[in-house]
């Protein structure tokens, strides 16, 4: 059959009339391309948390495994310091006031000192006994102390330790002029153990008692009696704590 070239035409006019008429869209390549972009980036994030989720993962089990400090060395306890021998200490000087007041106007008192070892620059006398302690007498009268001339070691005897029955039973009149003969003046005993108190009567009748007093940690007592201007000594009586008389002593007027 032959074709129809008449028909053919109108078709195609038809035809084309038809697209005019429906204009066919463009592809939507940019949404497209947006669209894939999207989906890459977030791929990309996905992956990026994974890896990150990975690595923390690691690093817990590293902080996990890793033993705390205090397990691999554990804390050592200081040593102790070093205990330096004690050293040994040094013996200090006692002392003690046997007696003191006023008389004539004037403050007088009297103390022993006892030094357990031979104090530095001290020379024993001559025909006295070495000893290793020394034992002073220290008597003063107004202000002054009785000897001073002698030095600092005048009216000190040497003793063996603090028990030395030397000085016991000895007893003597004190003054700052004349050997105790006039002016104010001290009657000082270092009386035997038993003795509780002397009592020094004077020739006028006056009575002075002086109780014995003794250096803490020794034996060495003493006790002192103060003697006024121009008074003489009748007699010197010594007691015990039961008031029992055991000396009686006239030699002193």
């Amino acid at each position: 059959m032959t074709p129809d070239h008449g028909q053919e035409d109108w078709a195609r006019a038809a035809f084309a009339r038809s697209r005019e008429a429906y204009r066919s869209s463009r592809a939507p390549v940019d949404r497209i391309l947006t669209v894939a972009r999207a989906r890459r980036k977030r791929r990309r994030v996905a992956a990026a948390v994974a890896s990150a989720a990975c690595v923390v993962g690691i690093g817990l089990s590293v902080t996990y495994l890793t033993p705390p400090p205090a397990s691999v060395a554990p804390a050592r306890r200081p040593s102790p310091p070093a205990s330096s021998p004690a050293a040994t200490p040094t013996p200090r000087t006692v002392g003690v006031r046997v007696g003191g007041g006023k008389t004539d106007g004037k403050r007088w008192s009297v103390a022993l000192e006892f030094h357990p070892t031979l104090p530095k620059g001290y020379a024993p006398p001559p025909h006295g006994g070495p000893g290793t302690s020394l034992l002073c007498q220290r008597m003063y009268i107004g202000g002054v102390r009785v000897d001073h001339q002698g030095g600092p070691w005048s009216d000190c005897q040497p003793v063996t330790g603090t028990n030395d029955p030397g000085p016991a039973g000895e007893m003597g009149l004190w003054g700052l002029h004349d050997k105790g003969a006039d002016g104010t003046r001290l009657m000082v005993a270092n009386p035997e153990p038993e003795v509780a108190y002397g009592v020094v009567t004077l020739t006028d009748g006056t009575q002075i008692k002086a109780r014995t007093v003794t250096v803490p940690g020794t034996s060495y007592r003493a006790w002192a009696a103060p003697v006024p201007d121009g008074q003489t000594i009748a007699v010197v009586d010594q007691y015990d704590n039961h008031h029992h008389r055991l000396t009686h002593d006239t030699n002193w007027h």
